[in-house]
């Protein structure tokens, strides 16, 4: 099946968007259609996600990444790639000049991935946007990530959600946010960072000018944490934060003060914390209630 497409679409001007995820194509499906977009000069969006395409697959559509250049977005995520698969996959990305979307979550990389990834990214001059979510980033890999992030003058957003890149992994990312000035978007959501890495990711965002979006959801920052991002932002007067996501946690005084000061601050600052927008603050209203027995079984009061 897929080889018939394949001949069918390499002579075809006609079809711009090509969609064959979860289809199972494996390695012989897999060369035929890259073989075919060696040929075709018309296809500009491919989504070849969940295919378990494996090492084989990443081969043949890193070679054919090395000869196209009409593909522009191209989704690779759930197809089983490797460490061994990674070494293929940055040779394209380092030479490949023309993709500006590229998804590589639900992957199987790990920390050696990560540093031949890392390298990659900082020699790329195309990329805008790079999906590399639930993998297995851990420190030393996803410090390499990171390290090629502040190397990197192209890319606008990247998302690193669901890895474990830990507190050397967000030491690493405050380093990059130091030297970046182009990046947009950083989701970091679910890595493992605590309070130490927070405050590294905080000491990037005093100095940081460009980013936008932050997303540090079901991270362990603790109120320490979330208060030194919240200090960064108040010390850098240049910061271009839009959207800040923070874990959602119970707020404390010094917290709640924190977020009044640089809301005001910054007036058009979207702040949520686990996505909701408004503080879930200790009220001491509340408080009584639950100790006055007779206010408990009154359902309107209880409610207020």
């Amino acid at each position: 099946g897929a080889k018939a497409l394949a001949l069918s679409l390499m002579v075809d001007t006609s079809v711009l968007t090509l969609d064959l995820s979860d289809n199972w194509l494996q390695g012989e499906g897999a060369a035929a259609v890259a073989e075919m977009l060696k040929e075709n000069c018309s296809i500009s969006a491919v989504d070849l996600s969940d295919n378990k395409l494996g090492v084989e697959g990443a081969k043949a559509f890193s070679a054919m990444l090395l000869e196209n250049t009409t593909i522009v977005s191209l989704q690779l995520s759930g197809n089983e790639f490797d460490d061994h698969a990674a070494k293929y996959l940055a040779d394209a990305i380092t030479a490949n000049s023309k993709v500006e979307v590229l998804d590589l979550s639900y992957n199987m990389f790990g920390d050696k991935a990560g540093e031949i990834f890392g390298s990659a990214v900082a020699e790329n001059i195309g990329l805008k946007e790079l999906k590399i979510s639930w993998n297995h980033f851990h420190s030393q890999g996803a410090a390499a990530l990171a390290k090629g992030l502040g190397a990197n003058t192209f890319l606008k957003a990247l998302d690193v959600s669901y890895n474990g890149f830990g507190n050397s992994g967000a030491a690493a990312l405050g380093e990059a946010l130091k030297a970046n000035n182009v990046l947009e978007e950083l989701n970091v959501r679910n890595n493992r960072i605590s309070v130490a890495g927070a405050l590294h990711i905080a000491a990037g965002l005093k100095e940081n000018k460009t980013l936008k979006r932050l997303n540090m959801t079901r991270n362990p920052m603790q109120s320490e944490g979330c208060c030194g991002v919240l200090k960064a932002l108040q010390a850098n007067s240049a910061t271009g934060i839009e959207i800040l996501d923070l874990p959602d946690i119970p707020v404390k005084k010094e917290l709640a003060e924190l977020c009044d000061a640089v809301k005001m601050l910054f007036p058009n600052l979207l702040l949520r914390h686990g996505g909701n927008t408004k503080l879930q603050r200790k009220s001491p209203l509340k408080v009584e209630l639950q100790t006055e027995p007779k206010a408990v079984g009154n359902s309107q009061n209880a409610v207020a």
